[in-house]
């Protein structure tokens, strides 16, 4: 029997590309390159990406707008149905919570998280409940589920209690050719897109959200080098987020003190904005996998982060961990800050463990997954 048609619905991938946005674009790459029989639906802005990074799979762009959530998922009920039974596909893969419920294919949908049940005050009312009323729906709905990590899956069989739901944990990758250990010039890029100088530097990279615990980090690192002579910088990497602490940990920060805000980094300059750090500090309150961490990791970069959720997972013993309170922070910080041997042992090990994630296995199982979902599917 040949392998099923499979269209990957990439029309809620945002312009400035966040995890999921790296997520979808990393892994048509490799479905691609792997052979899949593959066809990506998206916004028009994007099909000379998607043309360029999946050269042997059909693309094809909408026609209307889809750049609000509401006009995508209006998209996505009314007109994904019958683009996909005019496409002659197979599978409709939605990589991001929300599926068309009318489609009469077989469907994947991706759970990234299972944050907005068990942490809502960490996102807003209106996305918690969004997303809480489509991980339902897709657990009872779809053909099957992909979920990042062990955690996740953990998590969503306990505080959805859905029946019959089929769960695949299937591991992001990372991609080697945009995260490795930088080069002196890539380095030296880095610095000058963020206005550093010679100045080291703890960095983060992330969405300034609550879940991501940016105040506490900013407090944690103001304690870790208030007594130093010559302390280095904080460098907030990432696009604004709705954090409403984050302006008062920085209000309360010591004058003395460098923490910069950099926004989003272009995407050629972040191994060596992660790379060329003292140590990436990511302090999270939980992630259902964890990929900046996992970037940091392949960048050559000393990590800290903490033990929520999916984060062990991809640490492993190659990052440090501390609890998510500022003196948690401070403590680890510290202690890294003042042991260079220890943060160069962390790196090396960092890199081994990395080589341990790529999208050609992410891409492998997908495929996988999608026969299984379309053999489900023939026999309902």
């Amino acid at each position: 029997m040949p392998e099923p048609r499979v269209l990957i619905d990439a029309t809620a991938v945002p312009a400035d590309r966040g995890g999921v946005g790296r997520y979808v674009d990393s892994l048509i790459a490799a479905l691609d390159e792997n052979g899949a029989r593959l066809t990506v639906v998206c916004q028009a802005r994007d099909a000379q990406l998607y043309s360029k990074l999946a050269p042997h799979s059909r693309i094809v762009h909408t026609a209307q707008s889809t750049a609000t959530r509401t006009a995508r998922l209006t998209w996505e009920q009314t007109t994904l149905p019958g683009l996909a039974r005019r496409l002659r596909v197979d599978v409709v893969h939605s990589p991001h919570y929300t599926m068309p419920l009318a489609a009469r294919t077989a469907s994947v949908v991706t759970l990234h998280d299972a944050t907005f049940f068990t942490d809502p005050v960490l996102h807003s009312s209106v996305k918690a409940r969004f997303f809480r009323a489509w991980t339902v729906t897709a657990l009872r709905r779809a053909s099957l589920c992909v979920v990042p990590s062990l955690a996740t899956a953990d998590e969503l069989r306990r505080v959805t209690r859905v029946r019959g739901a089929e769960l695949h944990v299937i591991r992001h990758g990372v991609d080697v050719d945009r995260f490795h250990p930088p080069t002196p010039e890539e380095v030296k890029a880095a610095r000058d897109a963020v206005g550093l100088g010679s100045t080291p530097y703890v960095a983060f990279l992330g969405a300034l959200e609550p879940r991501k615990n940016v105040p506490a980090l900013i407090r944690g690192f103001s304690l870790a080098v208030a007594d130093l002579p010559d302390p280095p910088a904080l460098v907030l990497a990432g696009q604004p987020g709705w954090d409403s602490q984050v302006e008062q940990a920085l209000a309360d920060a010591p004058l003395r003190l460098r923490v910069i805000r950099a926004g989003y980094l272009p995407f050629d300059t972040l191994a060596g904005f992660l790379g060329g750090a003292e140590l990436v500090a990511y302090p999270s309150l939980g992630e259902g996998f964890g990929l900046p961490v996992l970037e940091a990791m392949a960048s050559g970069a000393c990590v800290l982060t903490t033990r929520r959720l999916a984060l062990p997972e991809v640490g492993g013993d190659a990052v440090a961990y501390c609890g998510v309170g500022a003196g948690d922070v401070a403590v680890a910080l510290r202690e890294l800050l003042d042991d260079p041997t220890r943060r160069a042992e962390l790196a090396q090990a960092a890199l081994r463990r990395a080589k341990e994630f790529s999208w050609s296995a992410s891409a492998e199982a997908h495929r996988e997954a999608y026969e299984r979902a379309w053999h489900r599917h023939r026999r309902a």
